[in-house]
Order: structure tokens, then C-alpha cells, then sequence
């Protein structure tokens, strides 16, 4: 599993954390409790 791809440009510069996340379990866990939090703080 290859996960350290980096694009050079500026937008995928952003995209590259997100991308690693998605790829690994641990950051998936950590992507949907993110995903939460944003939700939870729009409902306040």
C-alpha cells in the first residue's frame, strides 16, 4: 500500500493529508469523528 503520493501543485498539496487518511483505518476513525465534531458545533 503506497500512500505517500505527493502532486506538486497547490490543490492536491491540500488533498494529500485527507487522501492518507482515507487510505488508512486508524484515519478514517479519525476523518468521521472530525466529520462530527463540525456537525455538532453547527447544531449549538
Amino acid at each position: 500500500m503506497k500512500v505517500n503520493v505527493r502532486r506538486s501543485s497547490a490543490k492536491y498539496s491540500k488533498m494529500t493529508g485527507f487522501r492518507t487518511r482515507m487510505k488508512t483505518k486508524g484515519g478514517r476513525k479519525v476523518l468521521k469523528r472530525q466529520r462530527n465534531r463540525r456537525r455538532n458545533m453547527k447544531m449549538k
